[in-house]
């Protein structure tokens, strides 16, 4: 199928937005349609950068095939969301991006896939990874200090190691991009570990912006934490979209429909539809979609 790239993202107001599946709670959705409107954006239109394309990216382990001749682009300015029912092919996908698919034995993969036009076969996976960071499904602070766990980034970027009033400066700018600088200003020393779920989670997302990458991937990131703690990372995610391309991997399509732009619908390791959260929540093309985000399978 081949894969057309859309124009600029437009930022729609919480007016604009269709109704959605309802969730049962758990990440699941249920056939009842109800009105879930993301929050407004600060700005109605933005012009969004290329970051990185996919292109035809098939990725097999053994035998067995994850993703089939997916393409699709990635921009700053925008957040996509993944979205299909479970072994779909979307983590397999979203870890592709950074090249920790190989790391899985028996992997395979064909196609292309390019971060500012430059294969990202031919890069340094290190260096790659430190460009497009990732954070997981379960919060995983290091066991250090909350101000050791953002800074461990900057002192292995360095060449020698930096004392602590050389990366104090940057490690409260991405604590406070991550918006958790005033919640733990006054316990910068303390266990990172003591910090609760959703906190955990920020420092997560923290120490992946100190790296200032062009693309930061999110698989799951709210499945294991409270309403409060969720909205704070969902509110996050939009105000990030600006100065990063954000791709993120959710079972919740409430979550989706609240904070992407663009939508891609996996199913079976196909990319079935590609299109904007409007679209793909109110009007989808393909019947599968419209069976997915309607509550008839997932």
């Amino acid at each position: 199928m081949e894969m057309r790239k859309p124009p600029p993202v437009r930022r729609l107001s919480g007016s604009e937005l269709p109704s959605l599946a309802a969730s049962n709670g758990n990440g699941h959705h249920s056939g009842t349609v109800i009105s879930a409107p993301r929050p407004p954006s600060a700005r109605d239109t933005a012009v969004a950068i290329d970051r990185m394309d996919v292109e035809e990216l098939s990725v097999a382990y053994g035998t067995k095939p994850a993703v089939k001749a997916v393409s699709l682009p990635i921009r700053q300015g925008e957040v996509l969301a993944l979205i299909g029912p479970s072994g779909c092919g979307k983590t397999t996908l979203l870890r592709s991006l950074n090249r920790l698919t190989e790391l899985t034995r028996g992997a395979s993969l064909s196609g292309r896939i390019a971060l500012d036009g430059v294969d990202i076969a031919t890069m340094d996976p290190t260096a790659l990874r430190r460009r497009v960071t990732m954070v997981f499904q379960q919060p995983n602070p290091f066991p250090m200090s909350v101000f050791d766990n953002v800074a461990y980034v900057l002192r292995e970027q360095a060449k020698r190691r930096p004392r602590r009033a050389a990366v104090r400066g940057e490690v409260h700018d991405a604590l406070a991009r991550a918006g958790l600088l005033d919640e733990v200003a006054d316990n910068l020393d303390h266990p990172a570990l003591r910090l609760s779920g959703g906190q955990q989670q920020r420092l997560c997302i923290a120490r992946a912006l100190a790296a200032n990458p062009e693309v930061l991937l999110l698989d799951e990131p709210c499945s294991a934490l409270d309403p409060i703690s969720t909205k704070l990372i969902e509110d996050l995610i939009i105000k990030l979209r600006d100065d990063v391309a954000v791709v993120i991997v959710t079972h919740n399509l409430q979550q989706a429909h609240r904070v992407a732009d663009y939508v891609a619908f996996m199913y079976l390791g196909e990319l079935v539809e590609y299109g904007s959260a409007r679209r793909m929540f109110g009007s989808p093309r393909e019947q599968r979609t419209k069976e997915y985000v309607s509550g008839a399978f997932g």
